[in-house]
């Protein structure tokens, strides 16, 4: 068997990706056997979930980007323009009420979701000895379609019991017959990626372990999470775990690199990955505290009673809230575009 690349190692790639995949079917499983799948997770599982993972993954980018020095040294454009824009942006669309900034948001994020699943696999192309044109596009091709296809097939069985981020925030609907035509498509390139696969390991003695764990887990968590569950609970753990853990690996893998980090973002490497950890769920869960104070007001026994705002205070601080996750989806973009630093 050839060289297997890995992006950071053989343990570390499988617990990032596999693991990931699998502490989602875990808290899936929890829901359904105690028959509460189908119900609001509870605040445990939120917390969790949306706190300790999907919010707490988005403020891990600041150490690859405004904690180092020298990154903001060499961009300095980049990183005052990006939150600059993003917040007046936002604003601007706010002023035309809450939901088309919902719809706006949704869809970026969606974008870098499955921007994030493509990158995660031209990364493991660009570690491979020998890879062929053709098998570069049947790759993109596969994780494209893992994701594309059960975003489609959403669309056409609008509404569903979950959302992105609230009610109404995916535009449109397709029709069903035109996802239903395209099945095939979707099942064919998985189907050709997996073929191609065995060949390789069967003829050629190669085998790509961890951009297939990719690729597999991807398909998996997006069919199983909008397709096939009926459930919030299940979507947000099929969303968030495959996606929030690896990223945060990655930053944390990248910036540990000896020298890839300056500043403040070199002292939190060598203050380890415990305290990065705590300090982003401490961040994490004060950004939430604000989000249902100023809000959404859904965990007042947690948060308190919160405060009750006109339009045009939301029109400022809900942009503003939504600052870190807007920032974070255009930076991700263009930091993983270079090769690492040594």
């Amino acid at each position: 068997m050839t060289h297997q690349p890995w992006l950071f190692s053989a343990r570390m790639d499988l617990l990032a990706f596999g693991g990931s995949f699998l502490l989602a079917m875990l808290f899936v499983a929890m829901g359904a056997a105690t028959g509460r799948l189908g119900d609001p997770m509870p605040l445990g599982v939120w917390l969790v979930l949306v706190v300790g993972v999907d919010v707490a993954h988005v403020h891990a980018t600041w150490l690859r980007t405004y904690l180092d020095p020298r990154e903001v040294r060499a961009h300095p454009w980049r990183y005052l323009l990006v939150p600059v824009g993003a917040y007046l942006l936002g604003v601007g669309v706010h002023r035309f009420g809450a939901l088309p900034f919902w719809r706006v948001l949704a869809y970026l994020a969606v974008f870098h979701f499955i921007r994030q699943q493509a990158g995660w696999v031209a990364l493991y192309q660009r570690e491979e000895a020998r890879s062929s044109d053709w098998d570069r596009r049947l790759d993109s091709a596969a994780i494209y379609a893992a994701t594309l296809w059960p975003l489609a097939w959403w669309h056409a069985h609008l509404p569903r019991p979950f959302s992105w981020f609230m009610a109404g925030d995916f535009a449109g609907r397709l029709p069903v017959w035109c996802v239903d035509l395209l099945f095939p498509l979707y099942a064919g390139l998985l189907l050709a990626y997996g073929l191609r696969q065995l060949w390789l390991a069967v003829r050629e003695r190669t085998f790509r372990a961890g951009k297939s764990l990719v690729i597999l887990t991807t398909a998996l968590s997006w069919h199983l999470g909008i397709v096939i569950f009926q459930s919030d609970w299940a979507f947000t753990a099929f969303n968030v775990l495959p996606h929030g853990i690896p990223y945060a690996v990655l930053v944390w893998q990248r910036s540990a690199r000896e020298g890839a980090a300056t500043g403040p973002a070199a002292a939190l490497v060598k203050a380890g990955p415990a305290l990065f950890a705590v300090l982003l769920l401490g961040i994490a869960f004060g950004e939430e505290w604000l989000w249902d104070l100023g809000i959404w007001h859904d965990h007042p026994a947690l948060f308190g009673e919160g405060w009750t705002l006109g339009a045009t205070a939301q029109m400022w601080l809900v942009p503003l809230l939504a600052l870190p996750q807007a920032v974070h989806y255009l930076l991700d973009g263009f930091i993983w575009r270079r090769p690492a630093r040594p």
